[in-house]
């Protein structure tokens, strides 16, 4: 099974950005158990603060790979154009969240995404992630 994850704006700071929400370990060492966890799935990976670029990239793999975890960050809550992205593609994506977005500030607790998605993961630290894994391959 072939899945990516696709981090969004400031998730390349997880690990030293706001540890009290994020956490303290980097994204790429729990990506790296994660990929030792699951040795018969591929996880594939990548981040980018660009919006365009997420679009992009989900245009690209959405009709090969066998599914997407997708944690948008901040345009979770802003962008028709990534949730247009998301219902072009026939690839089943999980939207997931390492803080749990409906305890924080208002704005954050609506999800642009939620509708277009096989499912919201939210609120589990990075852990949000093997779940998605999870509800991906069936484990």
């Amino acid at each position: 099974m072939r899945i990516i994850i696709i981090n969004g704006p400031n998730l390349n700071l997880v690990g030293v950005r706001e540890t009290s929400v994020y956490g303290d370990v980097p994204f790429e060492v729990y990506l790296k158990k994660l990929r030792n966890r699951y040795p018969e799935t591929t996880l594939e990976y990548f981040q980018s603060n660009v919006e365009g670029e997420i679009i992009d990239t989900l245009q690209k793999v959405g009709f090969i790979y066998d599914g997407i975890i997708l944690n948008a960050g901040g345009y979770t809550h802003t962008s028709v154009a990534i949730a247009d992205a998301i219902k072009a593609i026939r690839a089943p994506v999980v939207e997931v969240h390492i803080s749990n977005i409906f305890a924080r500030e208002e704005f954050r607790r609506q999800s642009l995404l939620a509708p277009c998605v096989k499912g919201l993961i939210t609120g589990f630290g990075l852990d949000s992630y093997r779940l998605a894994v999870e509800s991906l391959t069936g484990h």
